[in-house]
């Protein structure tokens, strides 16, 4: 039998928990970088194949800097029921405990969160032992999205739950110390996926694309790319009473699974951007997920940067193409969530035009540039993290962390690179004990946060 995808090569799990200490570095670290770099994907234990990606636990990987040196490399699972084994569907429904709890991990409140959408997040400690399934002090009833966003001049954390069952969209909104504000249900939303979001300064921007709730699915993620599914934007003010105000604008079929930014121009139109894909993309990407044959598809229908303009005086939403290169997981300087940024990174894939290496990708908006630094055959960098520097005035002073899968040397590298210029060699590189399997997504979290 053909080995899943997602057990192989740069994804393949490990099978056990380590701790490092004193890990190799070459060149110098930045006395700024005093704290953690911890990173989150899904690896079932040794034996369990899941029916799809998604649906194997989560294991966080943590490297700690201080001083100039790298402290510590240490791994683990996220113990969570699901790691044993126990069913996320009890007879009085979902059982919001049973997570992976194997997409995100975040910081917030002094708390270490490792997320999964389906599910509650699970805490871990700085030690990234997990501590357990956390509600927010009991004012969370519902799942937590894997993508919540702070606001960095509020502290207000924003998150939402979706379902494939009435409610469909629930936003809340959680205080910079933990507590949760409020929660409301958001009107015309429907069984749509919905994965990611973006907020801006007045406004909380929801996506639903051509993916929704199907029955048929039976991989465990019951979703299915739909073209009766009409994709969708809605606009949510960010006030008490929001939920009475939003409203809903068609746009083209597709679907947005990750966005880098959202922001309201000078003339008050909210802008988005980030990568989309079309139908035969979409289906690519599952075919992968689930490990059925790779059918292919067509070059316009794979995840190419698109930039929407939502008008809310004229009612309309303008949807155009900023970059034909193949991108993901697209990341800023965290400072510029929710206001005009200036760059934005992103990981390249190969694609059927014969760009054949992974590279990392620097976006200006204001020259329309970009910058490419490739990483070389057989190797995978993770999503860039920014980490701004001491006293930083320019929005792109600072560096990019990003781990490399190498399966040449079945090793793995934490590269530090200037932020302002791909072009330079590496700040630093710090040699990890093993090869780390290519993960999802992760953050940067200094030593006083937690």
């Amino acid at each position: 039998m053909t080995a899943k995808p997602y057990l192989t090569g740069h994804y393949a799990p490990v099978a056990d928990e380590i701790t490092a200490t004193d890990l190799t570095v070459e060149g110098h670290l930045p006395p700024e970088l005093t704290g953690r770099l911890v990173r989150n994907s899904h690896n079932p234990k040794p034996g369990v194949t899941p029916a799809h990606w998604f649906k194997g636990s989560g294991m966080v990987h943590g490297i700690r800097l201080r001083d100039g040196r790298a402290e510590w490399y240490r791994n683990r699972w996220v113990h969570t029921p699901a790691l044993e084994g126990a069913p996320y569907m009890t007879d009085q429904g979902p059982d919001l405990a049973v997570s992976t709890a194997g997409t995100h991990v975040i910081e917030h409140g002094g708390r270490l969160l490792a997320l999964s959408e389906a599910a509650l997040p699970f805490e871990l400690d700085a030690d990234l032992r997990t501590v357990g399934a956390y509600d927010f002090g009991g004012k969370l009833t519902s799942a937590m999205t894997a993508h919540p966003k702070q606001d960095s001049r509020t502290g207000e954390l924003h998150f939402f739950a979706s379902s494939p069952f009435p409610p469909y969209l629930i936003h809340h909104v959680a205080s910079e110390d933990g507590h949760v504000l409020r929660s409301q249900e958001v009107p015309g939303a429907s069984a749509a996926l919905k994965h990611d979001f973006a907020i801006t300064e007045h406004y909380v921007v929801f996506f639903e694309g051509a993916v929704t709730f199907d029955p048929r699915e039976h991989s465990g993620i019951p979703y299915a790319w739909s073209d009766g599914q009409q994709a969708r934007v809605g606009v949510l003010p960010r006030s008490a009473d929001g939920a009475a105000n939003v409203r809903w604008f068609e746009i083209p079929q597709g679907y947005a699974m990750h966005f880098a930014n959202a922001y309201e121009d000078a003339d008050g139109r909210i802008v988005v951007e980030g990568p989309s894909v079309g139908r035969t993309g979409w289906q690519r990407s599952w075919n992968w997920w689930v490990g059925a044959p790779d059918r292919g598809a067509e070059p316009n229908s794979l995840a190419h940067q698109l930039r929407w303009t939502v008008d809310l005086l004229n009612g309309r939403v303008t949807q155009e193409q900023i970059d034909d290169l193949v991108t993901e997981f697209p990341t800023i300087n965290d400072d510029y969530t929710g206001r005009e940024h200036r760059y934005s990174y992103a990981l390249s894939f190969p694609d059927d035009r014969g760009v054949g290496n992974h590279a990392l990708v620097k976006y200006d908006r204001a020259t329309g540039a970009r910058q490419l630094l490739p990483v070389g055959t057989g190797q995978l960098p993770s999503e860039a993290v920014f980490v701004p520097a001491t006293d930083a005035s320019d929005e792109d002073a600072g560096y990019l962390l990003t781990v490399v899968s190498d399966l040449n040397a079945d090793a793995s590298r934490l590269l530090v690179l200037d932020a302002s210029d791909l072009s330079l060699a590496p700040v630093a590189t710090v040699h990890l004990p093993r090869r780390v399997p290519a993960m999802i997504h992760g953050s940067w979290i200094p030593d006083a946060r937690l």
